[in-house]
């Protein structure tokens, strides 16, 4: 079974722990994770970390997401979204072109969001979504969002906005499609997402959950962890400075070159061709966050 991160399109209908538990089942790795998890009615791009793919998952970008959807006006529901129950009704007014683009331009930038009671937040030690099931609800504190890019249009269906939106990690899009629509004078609800950008990723490169699913065990088109580590300087080293790096060792990080201030990580390549490690700047030099490959005999395989 190959290490790395494997691209998956999510279908409608299943969670993410679904998926997880789907590619065990037919491909039995040791163990997969996933990153940034999609409710049921959501699509789209979801990675999976497989076996070794595992101990990167913290640096795979993951702070900013993109979307595409669709907003149903005149109906607010109980979890934001169309799957919910209706709590509220309001007349959807006549919305010009310029008067949705103007809403939407309010809600890019930096800001403050509250998260829905329906959500995997904690609070007490309980998920505010059984919490929200029992019909209680708590106080949440706001949390810091970014909104890089919010297109919104008609759709061309009454009562209906199609959007696009580039987020940082965090953002509750069905919030802010709440908020949309508040502050366009009505009430309105989710109807439709897709995930289409995570981080360094893009939908384009996921596989259908049935096509992995249809694959022969074991064999899964995942990213080597070198190749998914995208956006980090990679740092070829010899032998020497690659074992002394394993081991943990300060004088193997000297011997590399500075960081420049730019660079958020580094990725350092074994002989082999394989990551070894992945780095983090520090006052002027690199330290490691995290060693890939432990096993000195790995730094001899292909």
């Amino acid at each position: 079974m190959p290490d790395g991160i494997l691209l998956v399109d999510k279908p409608e209908g299943c969670t993410s722990a679904d998926v997880v538990r789907a590619i065990k089942r037919r491909h039995r790795p040791s163990s997969v994770g996933h990153g940034g998890t999609l409710d049921p009615m959501a699509t789209g791009l979801l990675p999976l970390c497989i076996d070794g793919g595992t101990r990167i998952a913290q640096f795979l970008g993951a702070e900013s997401k993109a979307y595409a959807g669709r907003i149903r006006l005149g109906q607010a529901t109980d979890t934001l979204d169309v799957t919910g129950q209706v709590l509220r009704e309001a007349a959807v007014p006549d919305l010009s072109p310029e008067a949705i683009e103007a809403a939407a331009a309010r809600f890019v930038g930096r800001t403050e969001q509250v998260p829905p009671m329906f959500s995997a937040l904690k609070k007490g030690g309980k998920r505010l979504y059984e919490l929200a099931r029992e019909g209680v609800e708590v106080e949440r504190e706001p949390r810091p969002i970014e909104v890089t890019r919010f297109s919104v249009a008609a759709s061309g269906q009454p009562g209906e906005l199609a959007f696009e939106v580039r987020c940082s990690k965090g953002t509750y899009v069905r919030v802010l499609v709440a908020d949309l629509a508040e502050a366009l004078g009505t009430v309105g609800a989710l109807s439709e997402l897709r995930r289409t950008e995570f981080g360094d990723y893009r939908i384009s490169e996921a596989h259908i959950l049935d096509d992995l699913l249809a694959r022969e065990p074991g064999d899964l088109p995942v990213l080597a962890p070198r190749e998914a580590l995208r956006g980090a300087r990679e740092i070829a080293v010899d032998e020497r400075t690659a074992f002394g790096i394993a081991a943990g060792q300060k004088y193997a990080l000297e011997r590399l070159a500075r960081p420049e201030c730019s660079e958020a990580l580094g990725a350092v390549i074994a002989p082999n061709g394989r990551l070894l490690a992945v780095l983090e700047p520090g006052q002027g030099a690199w330290r490691l966050r995290r060693v890939v490959m432990p096993e000195a005999s790995d730094l001899y395989r292909p």
